[in-house]
C-alpha cells in the first residue's frame, strides 16, 4: 500500500490499482484527476479538511466512491450521500478496510462548539486520527500526526506521539506553521517517535511511503 501526503491532512492510499482520499480540505491541492478512487473518509466537517469542491472534482471523475463521516460531516456535507461512521466501525471498501476510532474533535476553545470527529485504521497500517488524540485500541503501524492546530501545542503531540508509540510517524495538518515551526515539530516529533524505537519521516506534500 503506497500513501502520497498532499498539503494540510490530505492523503491518498495506493493499492491494487485503487484509491482511498482522506480529508481532501480547503489547504489542499486539488486532485481532479484522480481516478479510481473507492472511497473518501472525512474525519469531521471542518473546511480545511473537506469542502464541497473537492469532493465534486473527486466525485467528477470517480461518481461511484463511497463517501465515509462521522454525523457532523453527514449533516454538514447534505448535498452529498455520506455514509455515517462511528468509532468501533469497520468498513470494507476493498481493497481497504477501514476502522474507526474516537468520537470528538480536540477542544479548541470554550467558546467554540466540539464537531464529531473519526480517526481511521487503514488496513491495520495507517492510523490518522483527525483533530483528536484518540489512541486506537490496536498497534499502529505508521501514525500521521498532527503537528499544528490551534487545538495543538508541540506537548500534546509528543504526548500524544508517545502513547501511541508507532513504529513509523508522519506529520500532518502542518499547513498553520511557518517553515521554522515545521522543522521544530518534526524535530519534536522524531525524538518522540524514537522513544518507541521508531522512525520519523518528514514527507512534504506529494512525496510517498510505501507502507
Amino acid at each position: 500500500m503506497r500513501l502520497t501526503k498532499y498539503e494540510h491532512s490530505e492523503m491518498v492510499l495506493e493499492l491494487a490499482d485503487r484509491r482511498l482520499v482522506i480529508d481532501p480540505g480547503g489547504f489542499s491541492s486539488p486532485l481532479g484527476d484522480l481516478g479510481d478512487v473507492v472511497a473518501i473518509v472525512i474525519t469531521h466537517e471542518h473546511p480545511d479538511h473537506w469542502t464541497a469542491e473537492q469532493l465534486d472534482r473527486i466525485l467528477e471523475r470517480n461518481p461511484d466512491a463511497a463517501i465515509y463521516g462521522p454525523p457532523g460531516v453527514v449533516s454538514a456535507a447534505a448535498g452529498y450521500n455520506v455514509i455515517p461512521v462511528k468509532g468501533g466501525d469497520v468498513i470494507e471498501a476493498a481493497p481497504f478496510t477501514l476502522r474507526f476510532f474516537g468520537e470528538q474533535h480536540a477542544v479548541i476553545h470554550s467558546s467554540i462548539p466540539v464537531v464529531d470527529n473519526v480517526g481511521v485504521l487503514v488496513n491495520d497500517r495507517l492510523y490518522y486520527p483527525g483533530d483528536s488524540f484518540t489512541v486506537p485500541s490496536v498497534a499502529v503501524d505508521t501514525l500521521a500526526a498532527p503537528a499544528g492546530a490551534p487545538w495543538l501545542k508541540i506537548g500534546d503531540a509528543i504526548d500524544f506521539v508517545l502513547a501511541v508509540a508507532p513504529r513509523r510517524a508522519l506529520p500532518v495538518h502542518e499547513m498553520v506553521l511557518s517553515s521554522a515551526g515545521k522543522g521544530m515539530a518534526n524535530q519534536r516529533l522524531g525524538w518522540a517517535v524514537e522513544q518507541g524505537g521508531g522512525e520519523y519521516v518528514a514527507l512534504e506534500p506529494g512525496e510517498s511511503i510505501d507502507l
